[in-house]
């Protein structure tokens, strides 16, 4: 229980910053909501190449990647 109050934690974190990163106009919200799936994408795409995050600080990176992947497309599918 305590590790998934964490994992939403440190990607509401991730959505913050990536909407920051990605000058996103979006609602804080929605980038939050796209942060926690961010942490999921980041995982899987850098454990493609052999990048894990460990600690705090390294979920937090690796769900940034990941939510400015998501941003990123979430952005272009919807033609912004």
């Amino acid at each position: 229980m305590f590790g998934l109050i964490i994992g939403l934690f440190t990607g509401g974190i991730a959505g913050w910053l990536a909407g920051k990163i990605m000058n996103n106009e979006g609602s804080m919200m929605r980038n939050i909501l796209l942060g926690i799936v961010g942490g999921i994408v980041g995982n899987v795409v850098l454990g493609f190449i052999g990048i894990h995050g460990s600690g705090l600080i390294g979920s937090i990176i690796v769900a940034v990647v990941g939510s400015c992947i998501i941003i990123w497309l979430v952005n272009n599918l919807s033609g912004r």
